[in-house]
């Protein structure tokens, strides 16, 4: 088990590397608003290995949806339609009472079709990539409470405290870096997917830098996937909302299981020893996604399978496994959170947990846990916006996908009884 300095909670540390803002980067930054900083960095990009990760962006959105597999061959027949106990007519109400709350203008904007290829284009960094539905610091008090109305009756209460949780940290950032144009506690899109419906798919995305939720409904049913959830730094130590921690919990149970093992067991779920390692292959490392395979546009992404299989950890082994699931199911309404639960359990005999770095009470890591029907990634990652060049703790990036196809509800559109797939999932337009 973790030692009792593993249990600590990490501090202030990440002020040592608070970045010089009178560098062009932030001069810039700090008179642009969100529109102007997404055009410059279209334009010619800073810095420009990140513009030329969103060029490749652009061509795998082209690429027709297929999910994420573990050897390129989507496996039919994993997922069903099955009531999952959430409260849909509320959604759907509350939903209503916003579309209703809008101008001409934003209605026109925040619906699009159900089948929208445009689901996909969801991204984490702080430019404004792709400008859908409405963005919540650019709209009144109003609409604004109303769309924060929807994610509250979606999401479980825990659940939403952690998307806030996540909103508030990135204001924090903006604050630190004096760019809250760009970064504040409000700088997310929301735009909807179909029409909302007790009877029929639809379905909503909101997204912004380190809080992307993709959110598919038929009936009871719900799918929130993919998501994901980032920190830098994973804690406000001033201000209002001092106090304010996510992702500390994934951080700790997946340190526990890892130093749970002997020492072979630990050399067999070790991917690679360092966290850069000379050993990986071209692409497995990017600054952006880092160690992450799974991140924005990577829907087709194959990843094979690494590590060790969960049916051959101890039971303790086994439930610290569940309390991570646990945790990265935190967004989901408590009944269909039980549904899920079991039904990743069911699939020990093929889920793997593997890992990157090493596992001392203070060193940064990289797991992941895989089976047919989930991909949980959690990764420590070197400074975006402040100036660690190694991973640290205080910045943290986690994501869930389902694979073969089951990531936007897809797998499941094809099962509704005389549904017609209108829209091709590929990045072409009529």
């Amino acid at each position: 088990m973790a030692s009792e300095a593993a249990q600590k909670p990490h501090g202030g540390e990440y002020r040592q590397f608070l970045p010089d803002l009178s560098i062009p980067r932030f001069v810039n930054m700090q008179k642009q608003d969100a529109h102007v900083y997404a055009d410059e960095f279209k334009k010619g990009g800073v810095p420009p290995w990140l513009h030329g990760l969103y060029m490749h962006w652009l061509e795998l959105y082209k690429e027709p949806f297929k999910g994420v597999t573990n050897d390129g061959h989507v496996r039919p027949g994993l997922f069903k339609l099955q009531d999952e106990g959430i409260p849909i007519q509320k959604i759907v109400d509350v939903t209503n009472e916003l579309v209703s709350s809008l101008d001409e203008a934003q209605s026109s904007k925040i619906q699009l079709h159900i089948d929208s290829p445009e689901w996909r284009t969801w991204s984490n960094p702080e430019f404004l990539l792709s400008n859908k539905g409405v963005r919540l610091d650019e709209v009144t008090e109003d609409v604004r409470s109303n769309v924060m109305a929807v994610l509250r009756a979606t999401l479980s209460p825990e659940g939403y405290e952690k998307a806030v949780g996540a909103m508030r940290i990135n204001g924090f950032l903006g604050e630190l870096v004096k760019s809250p144009a760009v970064m504040n506690e409000f700088s997310y899109n929301f735009v909807l997917f179909g029409v909302p419906s007790s009877t029929a798919p639809w379905g909503f995305s909101f997204y912004g830098h380190h809080l992307c939720l993709n959110i598919f409904f038929y009936k009871s049913q719900i799918v929130i996937s993919p998501w994901f959830t980032g920190a830098e730094p994973n804690l406000i130590d001033e201000g209002p909302y001092k106090g304010t921690r996510i992702l500390e919990t994934e951080e700790k149970l997946g340190l526990q299981l890892m130093q749970s093992f002997a020492p072979e067991q630990q050399a067999r779920v070790t991917t690679y020893k360092e966290m850069h390692d000379p050993a990986m292959p071209h692409g497995r490392w990017n600054h952006d996604d880092q160690r992450h395979l799974c991140g924005a546009y990577r829907d087709n992404r194959v990843v094979p399978y690494e590590g060790i299989l969960v049916s051959e950890m101890s039971s303790p082994q086994q439930e610290l496994v569940v309390g991570i699931l646990h945790q990265y199911l935190l967004f989901l309404p408590e009944s269909a959170r039980k549904v899920r639960l079991d039904n990743y359990k069911s699939w020990f005999h093929e889920t793997y947990f593997s890992w990157i770095g090493h596992s001392g009470d203070e060193d940064p890591f990289y797991y992941r846990i895989q089976s047919p029907v989930v991909i949980v990634e959690f990764d420590h990652h070197s400074g975006v916006f402040l100036t660690n060049k190694e991973p640290a703790k205080f910045h943290i990036h986690t994501l869930l996908r389902t694979p073969n196809a089951g990531d936007y509800g897809m797998a499941l559109r094809p099962l509704v009884p005389g549904r017609k797939q209108e829209y091709l999932w590929e990045g072409e337009r009529d």
